[in-house]
């Protein structure tokens, strides 16, 4: 079976109980999370075997942040312990025109207090196919970066295939930092995820003749977004997620492939949101599904699209969606009628 490493922090997500704002709530709901883990677990999940590599601390919270990946299959094998604090975040969500709001509280962590000594990437990387990471691990700090990049170099001497999130996180780094990182790593990349923010605020390539406020979107600009970012930093495969943001509550879902030149469209979901936090990490971890289990590039968007669009209607941040769940709204049964 095919092995695919996750690389990232792994924090706790605390949010109020249902639609309630931060101002109303007296007690939070707990959840353990984080960009790659999702990732990680959603696979794990369809029956993929993972492992997930991160560094936290030695007290009781971590412990059940790691016996929560344990829980749905995900190898811990490589996690390292130290450091003072595991990092959260609280979110808030919206409903129609209410936007959902976050508030990091993650600084000092003992992720982002790592370095790259503290990770065995030979043992890490030992019978793996796939290394994945995102923009948000290396926005916590330059010795985080270092470490990313030390493991996508040690990825790319095995040759692992790398595939990475841009993830840009505003309240993490700035623009300019963002790109001058990012523009190195993606040279390691073989497969990059992005939506048409990222790839604005990171790499300064626009979608032209769309408006992600009014929810218009070009599809020619999206493929010419594609084509650049693929063109420019020699990545055989660029998937683009498409939102148009009707409400918080209701957003209409598709996305793009562009490999080796070529464009493939998914089909476009209407979505009643449930969760939308995790939405991109669990078309990262469908798209992963899909290659690594020999679709076509058709059916590997539609796959991944489809499989995202099931995550938002899940509560929390993990897609807990089988692969037969996944194909059965690839083939057109979204009714959404009682399974008896």
């Amino acid at each position: 079976m095919k092995t695919v490493v996750g690389f990232g922090d792994f924090i706790l997500r605390l949010n109020p109980e249902g639609y309630l704002k931060f101002i109303q709530a007296d007690r939070f709901v707990v959840n353990y999370t984080g960009a790659e883990a999702n990732v990680c677990t959603a696979l794990a999940y369809m029956g993929m075997d993972t492992r997930f590599v991160t560094k936290l601390p030695e007290n009781a919270i971590a412990d059940c942040a790691v016996a929560n990946l344990r829980k749905f299959g995900v190898g811990t094998q490589n996690i390292v312990r130290g450091g003072e604090r595991i990092g959260l975040f609280y979110a808030e969500k919206g409903a129609s025109q209410r936007p959902s709001k976050i508030v990091y509280d993650r600084k000092n962590s003992a992720f982002a207090t790592c370095s790259a000594e503290d990770f065995d990437w030979d043992t890490v990387f030992d019978g793996v196919s796939h290394f994945h990471f995102t923009g948000i691990t290396p926005a916590l700090g330059e010795n985080v970066a270092a470490a990313t990049e030390a493991a996508c170099k040690a990825a790319k001497a095995r040759g692992i295939t790398v595939s990475c999130d841009l993830n840009y996180r505003k309240n993490l780094w700035t623009r300019d930092q963002a790109k001058e990182t990012m523009s190195k790593l993606l040279y390691y990349v073989d497969v990059l995820i992005a939506n048409e923010e990222d790839a604005s605020d990171v790499l300064g390539i626009n979608a032209k003749d769309t408006d992600i406020i009014s929810g218009k979107l070009s599809r020619e600009g999206y493929i010419d977004v594609a084509k650049q970012i693929s063109e420019t930093f020699s990545i055989p495969s660029v998937a683009i997620t498409l939102r148009k943001s009707i409400s918080a509550s209701d957003n209409d879902w598709s996305a793009l492939l562009y490999k080796d030149g070529v464009p493939h469209f998914s089909k476009e979901y209407h979505i009643h949101l449930v969760d939308r936090v995790g939405g991109g990490d669990s078309f990262g971890a469908g798209l992963i599904y899909a290659m690594l289990n020999g679709l076509d590039d058709q059916q590997i968007i539609e796959f991944a699209a489809a499989a995202s669009c099931l995550k938002q209607t899940i509560e929390l941040d993990v897609n807990l969606s089988t692969p037969a769940d996944v194909y059965a709204l690839m083939g057109g049964d979204g009714s959404g009628r009682v399974q008896r």
